[in-house]
Parts: structure tokens; C-alpha cells; sequence
């Protein structure tokens, strides 16, 4: 995840273009998915240290993982948490992972499921399944098969095919009016991940 005015600020005060900033973040993102660990962090560290969250988050992957430095869970809570702060979803489903599974913190359900929900209202799937699954559980969170019903919703209607299955058995343990309910919560998320013109249906015949 790119942010574009931070990387123009970045860029004014090193005396650097804009180009140049997202060109060093996208080399030590790619150098990443390649598995060129050392080229990642030495690209992605500089732009962490200023700042940039996509930066953030790749140097937490790095120390999270193990890949190029030694494996370091307070170095990637570090990181992860920087960029989290900053609205970067996948780092915020990150640290609740890490929270979830008690890696360089206690296990902290509570923590975990904040961060879920945090990541999980700016779109990313795999936090709406997560948070879902927790309200199913009323793990971290007061047991609500309504929220779980709407999260696994919202998820479907983002493509995940697991999510499809899920929201259609949960839908089994919910009573004709809650279901309605839980239906139209979900449909009032639909506009900020699809945009106000895209009517999506999330209802189960």
C-alpha cells in the first residue's frame, strides 16, 4: 500500500524526487515476493524509518518471518504496529495474529480482535473472516452470531469463496429477523468497499 503524500513529504526532505521515493519502495517490495530478502530490507528500511507504512510493514514481515535478519517478534510488533497506527490493513491483521497466538506479547484475545476489527473495516478479507470466526466464538469479543453472520457477508461479497460457505451455515443458527438484520448491516458496508453506485445483494434465499 502505497501513500502518496507521505511519499512526497519523504521526497521533499531528502531532496528527492516522488518517483524515486516509490521507485526504492517498490524494488524492496518486489525484492520481497523474489525472496531477495537483504535487497527488501535495505530498500524498505530507509523509507520505514521516515515513516512510509508500506515500508513499515515490509520490514515487520521481514523480522516477523525470519527472512534476511534473525526472527524477532518485538521487531516486527515494532514495525507492524507503526504502520497499523497509520490505517496499513494487513499490518493491522498482522499484530492481531500476533496477539491472537501470544508471539512477543501475551496472548491477548481482546488485542486481537481490535486489531481484527480495525483491519477488517478497511476491506481486508482475511481480518473479516478472522473477525467473524471470533464473534462466532465470542472470543476477544461478546459472542454475536449476528456480527460473525455479517463479517462472513461482507467477505463473500469480496470474493472470498470460504467465506460463502461460512456466512451460509451460520445462517442456519440465526432466527428470520436477525438474519434480515444481520443482512442489512452487512449491505450497509457494501458502499465503502464497492462505492455508492454498486448495489450488491448479501441476502440468502
Amino acid at each position: 500500500m502505497r501513500d502518496p503524500i507521505r511519499i512526497f513529504l519523504l521526497a521533499a526532505l531528502l531532496g528527492v524526487s516522488a518517483i524515486a521515493v516509490a521507485g526504492h519502495l517498490a524494488d524492496g517490495l518486489a525484492a520481497y515476493d523474489i525472496g531477495d530478502y537483504d535487497k527488501s530490507m535495505e530498500s524498505c528500511l530507509p523509507l520505514a524509518e521516515e515513516g512510509i507504512p508500506a515500508a513499515q510493514f515490509c520490514v515487520g514481515r521481514l523480522y516477523a518471518n525470519g527472512f534476511g535478519v534473525p526472527m524477532n517478534d518485538e521487531q516486527a510488533l515494532k514495525w507492524y504496529g507503526l504502520a497499523a497506527e497509520q490505517g496499513h490493513a494487513e499490518a493491522q491483521f498482522n499484530l492481531g495474529v500476533m496477539h491472537a497466538n501470544g508471539w512477543g506479547v501475551p496472548m491477548d484475545d481482546i488485542e486481537a480482535a481490535k486489531w481484527y476489527r480495525r483491519a477488517a473495516e478497511h476491506g481486508f478479507v482475511q481480518a473479516q473472516m478472522a473477525l467473524a470466526a471470533v464473534f462466532h466464538a465470542g472470543r476477544g469479543v461478546e459472542r454475536s452470531v449476528s456480527e460473525a453472520y455479517m463479517w462472513y457477508a461482507v467477505a463473500a461479497e469480496l470474493g472470498d469463496s470460504a467465506a460463502v460457505f461460512k456466512r451460509d451455515e451460520i445462517a442456519k443458527e440465526l432466527a428470520q429477523s436477525d438474519l434480515l438484520a444481520a443482512q442489512r448491516d452487512a449491505e450497509s458496508w457494501m458502499p465503502r468497499f464497492f462505492g455508492d453506485d454498486a448495489a450488491r445483494a448479501v441476502r440468502v434465499d
